[in-house]
């Protein structure tokens, strides 16, 4: 399976002015490129090479292999766009933002990110160093950091290129690797039920709960955050909103990092399954009050649902996705389902048998008994092919 790792440069400031002027002068070359493309309809890297090869290595002066990289991201960006085009990303074909996405050039910021094969860049893993190529010429000897696991997982399994980015004032290489994947377990002893939600992140059919309460005021307390600073509108609130920029997606990463590992291991030291709901339309589903729609629509349960898909598949722990229609109405003794089961947000009641349990806690366990009926009748595990290490 594959991962992505993201290490941390630590240039100079002579190293870091080198690497920023060849990231412009990459994409102000890609750019370039891509406006030959929409205007020969050359959307392919070969067709398009023919066009645009020579004029960036003499009008740029780009190396062979650089060259060839910002033809190829071009072409990628384009084909990007016509995926997106065709989901509905951009509204319906004829809308203003649908015929402006398709009717002009496709334009590179000046700080893209740059892809780096290994004739452009060497890694030595001992000395923590990298040797990379740029417009001014190779630079060595220049530092990386970060943690040991991450740098492990670099030395032992790094495979194919790499991605130089400038992100927030720092700059960091992005790395892909291949990891073997782990034996599956083709006999779980039975399946672990995660229920999603907003009050309870992630409830496990083990009861353990991983509450948001906390989670969501602190996010609460960013949106306002963000909006004071945007009606101030002056010079120091700008700068303080670009300083806080991310933050709150950098958080609901970490978390959804550290439940999906907590579940994932206790599904694999107890040699069961993983039994998570299917997310898709997950926000249409949910019916909640106006305070609370902010708060479903901003996090990110694919996030999360992918972290515990990779990480399972990477420990060999299956995974299957069940309909979670009704999961939370559904007595998990009787199965006797009816609205007036959940008289509250925290609380089930059976009406027929009396069952009474905390509704996330009941929930996933109908989870857990649709999961294990799944595998039964033969479904298999997924996991997503490419995710990033932090």
């Amino acid at each position: 399976m594959k991962l992505v790792v993201r290490v941390k440069l630590l240039p100079t400031p002579v190293q870091a002015a080198a690497l920023e002027a060849t990231l412009h002068t990459c994409n102000q070359a890609a750019t370039w490129a891509a406006s030959v493309a929409f205007e020969k309809e050359a959307r392919r890297p070969l067709e398009l090479r023919k066009h645009t090869y020579a004029e960036i290595r003499f009008r740029w002066g780009l190396g062979a292999q650089a060259a060839q990289h910002a033809i190829k991201k071009t072409c990628d960006a384009y084909t990007a766009l016509k995926a997106n085009l065709r989901n509905g990303r951009y509204g319906r074909p004829g809308s203003r933002r649908h015929t402006r996405a398709s009717g002009k050039p496709v334009v590179f910021r000046p700080q893209a990110a740059q892809p780096y094969d290994d004739r452009m860049l060497s890694w030595q893993h001992e000395q923590q160093t990298v040797s990379i190529w740029t417009t001014a010429g190779r630079l060595k000897n220049v530092a990386f950091t970060g943690q040991a696991e991450q740098l492990e997982v670099l030395a032992a399994h790094r495979r194919g290129e790499s991605d130089l980015v400038f992100q927030g004032g720092k700059w960091f290489l992005i790395a892909t690797c291949e990891i073997a994947e782990a034996a599956p377990n083709t006999h779980p002893a039975g399946f672990l039920g995660v229920d999603l939600g907003v009050v309870n992140i992630a409830v496990t059919s083990d009861g353990e709960r991983h509450c948001g309460r906390r989670i969501n005021r602190k996010r609460e307390q960013d949106r306002k955050l963000r909006s004071e600073l945007q009606k101030k509108n002056t010079k120091s609130a700008r700068r303080r909103a670009k300083r806080h920029a991310g933050k709150e997606a950098r958080r609901a990463k970490d978390i959804n990092h550290k439940i999906s590992k907590r579940i994932v291991a206790e599904a694999e030291r107890t040699g069961r399954g993983i039994a998570l709901e299917t997310l898709t339309g997950i926000r249409e589903r949910a019916r909640l009050r106006k305070p609370q729609r902010t708060t479903l629509h901003s996090w990110p349960f694919a996030q999360l649902g992918a972290f515990i898909a990779y990480k399972a598949k990477r420990a060999g722990v299956p995974v299957v996705y069940v309909d979670p229609a009704y999961t939370s109405q559904e007595c998990s003794k009787c199965h006797h389902t009816a609205r007036g089961n959940r008289p509250s947000q925290a609380v089930f009641s059976c009406r027929v048998c009396g069952f009474v349990d905390h509704a996330d806690h009941n929930a996933s366990h109908n989870i857990r008994q649709r999961g294990w009926m799944a595998w039964v009748w033969g479904a298999r595990s997924t996991a997503p092919e490419l995710t990033l290490i932090t």
